[in-house]
C-alpha cells in the first residue's frame, strides 16, 4: 500500500508495484467488492504478472470500503466454467511466488474466503466477519477450498463453517486460526505495511523456498529433489553470507536474492 486507496465506484480490479511489494485492489466497494466473471481472468493476469518480476516478494490482497469481498456473483455460481474459473484463481493465488497477504476490512463472505485462506497471511479488523452460504444455495464448494478450508483450520471448523453456514465474527476468526491478527480499522493500514515490510526485508531465496515448501508440504506435493536443490541454492548464496556476517556486526542485512 504506497497510499491509502480511494473509493472508486465500480470499477475492475487494480494492480499497483512498488518495489518489492505489489498490491491488488477489489475496487467495486458498493457492491462489497462481489467479484464478477471477468475479474477472475484479470486477477490471474496479475499473479502471472507479479510472478514474473523477480524482485517482488510480497503480494497483497486489499479492498474499498467497509467489506473484504462477497465472493462469486450469485447468479453466475452454476456455471460450470464460472466455478472452475474461480477455483483456478484461488489455487493460482495459494502458489503466487511471493508471500502473501489478504488485508480483510470488513466482511468476507462465500468464496472470498477461500481466497483468503489461499493468502499467507490475513490481517483484519475489530468489525470482519464471515460467513459461507454454500449449503444453503445448494452448492458444493469445490475440491481446492475444501482442501484449504481442512488444511488451514481443521476438519472439525471446516464443517461448523461449510455444513451449518456458521457465521463468525472477528474474534471467533482470530481464534479459529482464520485471521492471523485482529486491529482496529484505522489500523489496518499500518499493520499491513509493517507486516509487508517485515516481509520484504527477508532473504529472498530463503523467504520464498520456505513459502513454497511449505504449502507442498501442508497439500501433500513436496517435491522432495526439487527442496533440496534449492537448500543447496540458498546455501552456496551471497545472501546467507550477507546475513551470517550483519548478524555478527549488529546490522540489518542487505540481501540481492542471489
Amino acid at each position: 500500500m504506497t497510499s491509502k486507496p480511494a473509493h472508486s465506484a465500480g470499477q475492475a480490479p487494480e494492480l499497483t508495484v512498488a518495489g518489492k511489494i505489489a498490491t491488488i485492489t477489489l475496487r467495486r466497494p458498493e457492491m462489497a467488492n462481489r467479484l464478477e466473471f471477468e475479474d477472475l481472468a484479470t486477477l490471474r493476469g496479475f499473479i502471472r504478472e507479479v510472478n514474473a518480476q523477480r524482485e517482488v516478494l510480497v503480494l497483497r490482497l486489499c479492498a474499498e470500503g467497509k467489506h473484504f469481498c462477497a465472493g462469486f456473483d450469485i447468479g453466475s455460481v452454476a456455471d460450470e466454467n464460472a466455478g472452475a474459473s474461480f477455483e483456478a484463481l484461488a489455487n493460482e493465488l495459494e502458489e503466487a511466488r511471493p508471500v502473501t497477504i489478504a488485508a480483510i476490512n470488513g466482511g468476507v463472505y462465500g468464496g472470498a474466503t477461500d481466497l483468503a485462506l489461499a493468502c499467507d497471511f490475513r490481517v483484519g479488523v475489530e468489525s470482519s466477519q464471515m460467513f459461507v452460504p454454500a449449503a444453503r444455495l445448494g452448492l458444493l464448494f469445490y475440491r481446492g477450498g475444501l482442501r484449504r478450508y481442512v488444511s488451514r483450520l481443521g476438519l472439525n471448523m471446516a464443517k461448523k463453517l461449510l455444513l451449518c453456514a456458521t457465521t463468525l465474527d472477528a474474534g471467533q476468526m482470530r481464534a479459529c486460526g482464520f485471521l492471523d491478527t485482529v486491529v482496529a480499522r484505522a489500523m489496518l493500514f499500518d499493520e499491513v505495511e509493517r507486516l509487508s515490510g517485515e516481509l520484504a526485508a527477508m532473504a529472498p531465496l530463503a523467504l520464498l523456498g520456505m513459502k513454497k515448501h511449505l504449502n507442498r508440504i501442508a497439500s501433500g506435493t513436496l517435491d522432495e529433489d526439487e527442496f533440496q536443490r534449492d537448500v543447496k541454492e540458498a546455501d552456496a548464496s551471497r545472501d546467507l553470507c550477507e546475513g551470517s556476517l550483519a548478524w555478527k556486526e549488529k546490522r540489518k542485512p542487505v540481501f540481492r536474492g542471489e
